[in-house]
């Protein structure tokens, strides 16, 4: 677990999920820094689309794999990419600290993945299909890595932002 010098706690879920608008708040509330291995990786190696079209979803995950392994040591609040828990050792560093599985419907979920850049979304197939699958893939991943769950799909993400700070705090 991380120590209380060190505030750390993780945010895992699928796609629109909320990763990000609710890290930040809460990052803000726990007055300690925000990373998102996301754009961790695209400061590094540019756009995660161009990286799976060049590279492959294998190459991504390598990156991904680092990036998450480099923002734990850095400590803070850490919003992952959804398939952060397709790797089994990206899976084995998560277990060590706090994780907050954020939970979504796909009716909660279908106006929040419209916009471009999801690789794993593109293609022929309807999004929401796509998304229903791989959140059935990863799910008991997620299950697995997760300290707590919260369902983001219907209620305000800075109330959801103050329960996690809340909840973060009663474990130091």
């Amino acid at each position: 677990m991380s120590s209380p010098e060190q505030l750390t706690l993780v945010l895992v879920g699928p796609m629109g999920a909320g990763k990000t608008s609710v890290g930040r708040q809460v990052a803000k509330r726990l007055g300690v820094g925000f990373i998102d291995t996301d754009k961790c990786i695209v400061a590094a190696h540019g756009p995660i689309p161009e990286i799976f079209a060049q590279h492959g979803e294998e190459h991504f995950r390598a990156l991904e794999r680092a990036a998450v392994a480099d923002s734990l040591g850095q400590g803070g609040v850490i919003s992952v990419g959804g398939g952060a828990v397709t790797s089994a050792q990206t899976r084995e560093l998560l277990c060590q600290h706090p994780v907050v599985f954020l939970a979504v419907t796909a009716e909660a979920v279908a106006g929040r993945i419209r916009t471009g850049g999801r690789p794993m979304l593109a293609g022929d197939e309807d999004p929401l299909e796509r998304w229903k699958t791989i959140y059935e893939q990863r799910r008991g991943w997620y299950d697995e890595v997760a300290t707590v769950t919260f369902d983001t799909s219907r209620r305000p993400m800075q109330r959801i932002a103050d329960e996690i700070a809340a909840w973060r705090k009663n474990l130091t």
